[in-house]
Order: structure tokens, then sequence, then C-alpha cells
């Protein structure tokens, strides 16, 4: 059986200013899924499950899912504000997504396998995709035995602005046991902080590159319940993904396993952050771990 990759790819980057999953950060025009879906294939991933806005579809169906679709089955999701449990509703002015929670919710329908969770804005490396893969093959599709790439804090902060990354304690096991998310962390000299919280950057975080079964979305239609029944007339609070994970790890309905890769991570936080996707990517075609042309 082999996994499926998922790529949380609705959202427009607000701080970024643009549509920047279709933003080329390769030499001849590939764009970060682009690597994403390269690494997954090689890795052995089935199918690839996109989860996308309405609004956004014809674009992104011929910028980014036809360059796929002759070379694994593509499906696509949608997150729309309106898709939510019965007798819940849009609260007056909210414009924000729900959240990663709620996307993954979106495409239950399409997934029955071990499953990989990414942002369509990361970039994650080839041994990332290799090491999650391994651990998907052997997940039961009814366990809650799930796990999570986990990347040092300090390789994965912005020159440019705040970061929101989910801070983890694991145990001499690998295991997770807590996961706090911090959503404006900064530099600061070696190290980084959050308002009056100082942090030591050596932390493992989550990148939102996540290991997961089918088992999660029952407990995804429980925890957004009662996301809504406590946020609901809110305009911007979100379901996180990290979150969610953290109460079903402490509450014992699921456990954690941390997967340490070396992979190097870029992400586009900023329109400022892209110079230094590419030039890491640049590297890492000097290196030959990937062609100078990808397709």
């Amino acid at each position: 059986m082999k996994p499926i990759l998922l790529v949380l790819a609705a959202g427009m980057g607000s701080r970024y200013g643009g549509l920047k999953q279709i933003d080329p950060v390769g030499p001849t025009g590939e764009t970060i899924i682009d690597y994403s879906i390269h690494d997954a294939m090689k890795a052995g991933f089935g199918k690839v499950v996109f989860v996308i806005r309405k609004d956004i579809e014809p674009q992104f169906r011929e910028i980014v899912g036809s360059k796929f679709e002759k070379r694994l089955p593509v499906e696509y999701a949608y997150q729309e504000l309106n898709k939510l449990p019965a007798g819940f509703t849009i609260p007056p002015g909210r414009t924000k997504p729900w959240g990663t929670g709620h996307a993954i919710l979106m495409a239950e329908d399409l997934i029955h396998e071990p499953f990989a969770m990414i942002n369509a804005d990361d970039f994650y490396g080839a041994d990332a995709f290799r090491v999650l893969a391994g651990q998907l093959r052997q997940s039961r599709v009814d366990s809650n035995d799930y796990s999570m790439v986990g990347f040092t804090l300090r390789k994965t902060l912005s020159e440019h602005g705040t970061v929101a990354r989910g801070i983890c304690q694991v145990d001499a096991a690998g295991m997770l046991t807590q996961i706090v998310e911090l959503l404006k962390i900064e530099k600061a000299g070696n190290g980084a902080r959050e308002g009056d919280h100082t942090l030591t950057g050596d932390e493992p975080v989550s990148m939102n590159f996540w290991g997961f079964t089918p088992t999660l979305f029952g407990h995804l239609r429980v925890e957004l319940e009662r996301f809504l029944k406590a946020h609901g007339r809110e305009e911007k609070s979100e379901l996180l993904i990290p979150t969610i994970v953290g109460a079903l790890v402490n509450d014992g309905r699921a456990t954690c396993k941390i997967l340490r890769t070396t992979s190097a991570w870029f992400g586009v936080t900023y329109k400022e952050d892209r110079p230094l996707v590419i030039e890491g990517v640049r590297q890492l075609i000097a290196k030959g771990e990937y062609p100078a042309k990808l397709w």
C-alpha cells in the first residue's frame, strides 16, 4: 500500500502578497511544489491530494496540477469557509480560513490510506520524504500512531519577520510529549524569542510535515466541533494541526513519533525570503541532489 501525499495549498499568503505556491524557485521555473512532488514520487508516494480554494482552482490546475496528472493520480479537495458541521455558520466579518485542522478534514473522502501532510510553500528535502514514507509504510490504517518530521528551530527562522512554529518536547524514545504553537517567533542572536519567552534555537519544531492514518479524520471532526463552540464567532481564530496533535497526545488518544532528517528546510513566509530559497535550491543542484531541469 503506497502512502498518499496531502498538500495544503488553499492559502494566498497574505504576508507574502500573492499566490506564493506557484512562484518559481528553480532554474527552469520549478516551484516548491514541484520539488515536493518529485521527492514524494521518489520516496514511493502513490497519489497526491491538493487542498485548494475554488477561486484559485483554474489557475492552480493549469500551472500546478497539470504537471503531475500524467505522472501519478491527482485529486482535489476544497477548503471553503462555509464547509462547517451542521448547526454552525460563518460569523459576520470572517474572511480568514479555519486553519490546517479544517483544511485536512476537507480531504476525508479522498484518503483511505496512511498519508503525509505538507504545506505547499515549504521545501522539506528528499531525505525528509524518504524518512516519513518509510514510517508510513509500516503504519496500520486503523492505528492512532502518528509521526512528524522535526526540524531545528534555528534553521527555520526568517530574517524578515516573525514566524509561527510548533515547539516540541520529545522524550528519550523520540516520542512527542508536548507541542506548543508559538505564533510570533523572531530571531534573537543565535537563538529566538516570542515576546519575553526566550528560546535556545535548538528546539525541534513542527513545519507541518506530518504522518497520519485515516483515524485522524474522526478526531478532526470532534476537535472542529469543540473549536467552533468555543471560537466559532471569532473572526481570526484557527484550528491548527499542531494544537490538535498535542491535545490527542496529552489525552492519550494518539501517539506521535518525531522523525529526524538530514534535509535542509526552506520556506517562503515573506516575499524577501524567496531569494534565499532560490539560492538554497541552486546549492542542492550543484551538489547533485537534483537535476538542473526537474521534469
